[in-house]
């Protein structure tokens, strides 16, 4: 069953006045269409439309908005996710950076593609999002959500950190590494990826471990199923650095105790009929590209 739109919410690049154009020519697009056309309050300041359409927050967005479309690359969309995570608002990504794993539609075929999910020729996908805290001598002290991953590293230091890694609460290993990656499948094309972590289909209902130049040559990638608790233990006396989709972090101390879960909040992405996720990836990591010679 399709959802009937009524009211978009344009959401671009942070501080990007390069998505001005594309903002603007979407939001006359839809304003045609007859459509209610709000644009996110940090977006219309930062590119000069503050008047020109109406601006609404990221909670107004949550609350009210039929559908938000993000234009930038994958950061933006991490964003979004991140800030949208509490509301059930659809999402559809325009690519307006460089990879776009999760901003599928091409700059030039945004107006087009647009047309036919808004009159109801798309599929829906959810992606499944992870929740994430730090506690100290029992107490949370940091709490977030990710899409793609959480990064436990040794931030600045020149050296290693060593940790114990924890499954619903069984001790596996103590390692010394340069960190761990704890990933979503869609995470698992983004920083995992060039760590040698394991290609995740969206569908499959798993986290997996990937660790970061691990000192000991038998650590390898671990998936596991996405209903485990995942808890790290910083082992004095080492500090780390824990980043969450890249985008935010924390200086976590020595004896903390960060915790993984699968969150009860999917982000829900709306493709054009016809996405194929395998067709993504042949593309994006160039599957079957002829070797050029030198």
């Amino acid at each position: 069953m399709t959802q009937s739109f009524n009211t978009v919410a344009l959401i671009g690049k942070y501080q990007s006045p390069d998505v001005a154009g594309a903002v603007l020519s979407i939001a006359g697009f839809l304003r045609e269409r007859g459509l209610a056309v709000w644009i996110e309050q940090g977006t219309a300041s930062s590119i000069g439309l503050v008047g020109e359409f109406a601006t609404a927050t990221y909670d107004d967005i949550g609350v009210q908005a039929d559908l938000a479309v993000v234009l930038g690359g994958d950061g933006t969309m991490l964003n979004t996710a991140r800030r949208l995570s509490e509301h059930a608002v659809p999402l559809v990504g325009i690519n307006q950076g460089r990879l776009g794993f999760l901003t599928d539609i091409s700059r030039n075929e945004a107006l087009a593609k647009l047309s036919e999910i808004l009159d109801g020729r798309y599929t829906e996908e959810s992606r499944a999002m992870i929740d994430a805290e730090v506690l100290r001598a029992g107490h949370r002290v940091f709490h977030t959500l990710a899409l793609n991953d959480v990064v436990v590293n040794k931030g600045d230091l020149g050296r290693m950190i060593e940790f114990d890694l924890l499954i619903d609460g069984e001790y596996v290993y103590t390692q010394r590494s340069d960190g761990m990656i704890l990933t979503t499948p869609t995470g698992s094309t983004a920083y995992a990826l060039s760590a040698n972590g394991p290609i995740l289909h969206p569908n499959v209902g798993g986290i997996a471990l990937v660790p970061l130049c691990p000192h000991a040559l038998t650590a390898r990638p671990v998936t596991l199923p996405d209903t485990c608790r995942i808890e790290i233990v910083l082992l004095p006396p080492h500090d780390a650095r824990v980043h969450f989709d890249g985008q935010t972090r924390f200086d976590a101390r020595a004896g903390d105790l960060v915790r993984v879960t699968r969150s009860p909040k999917d982000l829900r992405l709306l493709h054009p009929e016809g996405y194929s996720y395998f067709a993504m990836l042949r593309e994006k990591l160039h599957w079957s590209a002829t070797p050029r010679l030198p």
